[in-house]
C-alpha cells in the first residue's frame, strides 16, 4: 500500500513517485498493472489530486507508467527506447532529493557535485 509521509522531509509527490519505482522494480507491480485514479488515491492519502497528478505524469515521462487516457494509468509493459529503467528512475529521484538537500544546506552545486564524486569514489 502506498503512503505519505507528513514527518518526511521528501515533498508528497516524491515520496509518491519514489514508492511506486520501488514497487515497479522489486515486482510488486508488473507490467499492464492498474494503478489507482488520481482522484481515489489523492482521497486515500489525504493529499492534493495535483500531487498525484505530478508524481504519475513525471513517472510516465520516464517511460515507467503510462496513461490510456479514460481506461487510467498502468505500469509500463516494456521499457522503450529512450526511455529510463525503474533502476535509472529511481537513481535520478534519488539524485534530486540530494540536489534539493544540498540546496537547502547552501551549498553551490560545485560542492554538491565534489561530494557526490567523493561518495562514489570517482
Amino acid at each position: 500500500m502506498l503512503s505519505i509521509d507528513p514527518t518526511s522531509g521528501d515533498a508528497p509527490f516524491a515520496q509518491l513517485r519514489a514508492q511506486i519505482i520501488a514497487r515497479v522494480s522489486d515486482g510488486t507491480l508488473g507490467p499492464g498493472d492498474r494503478l489507482p485514479t488520481v482522484r481515489r488515491l489523492a482521497g486515500d492519502l489525504g493529499i492534493a489530486p495535483n500531487t498525484v497528478a505530478r508524481a504519475y505524469r513525471e513517472l510516465e515521462a520516464d517511460g515507467v507508467l503510462e496513461g490510456r487516457g479514460r481506461s487510467g494509468t498502468f505500469v509500463r509493459a516494456t521499457v522503450t527506447a529512450g526511455r529510463a529503467a525503474p533502476a535509472a528512475v529511481s537513481a535520478r529521484a534519488a539524485a534530486q532529493r540530494y540536489a534539493e538537500a544540498t540546496r537547502s544546506l547552501g551549498l553551490s552545486p560545485a560542492e554538491a557535485l565534489a561530494l557526490a564524486r567523493q561518495a562514489l569514489g570517482a
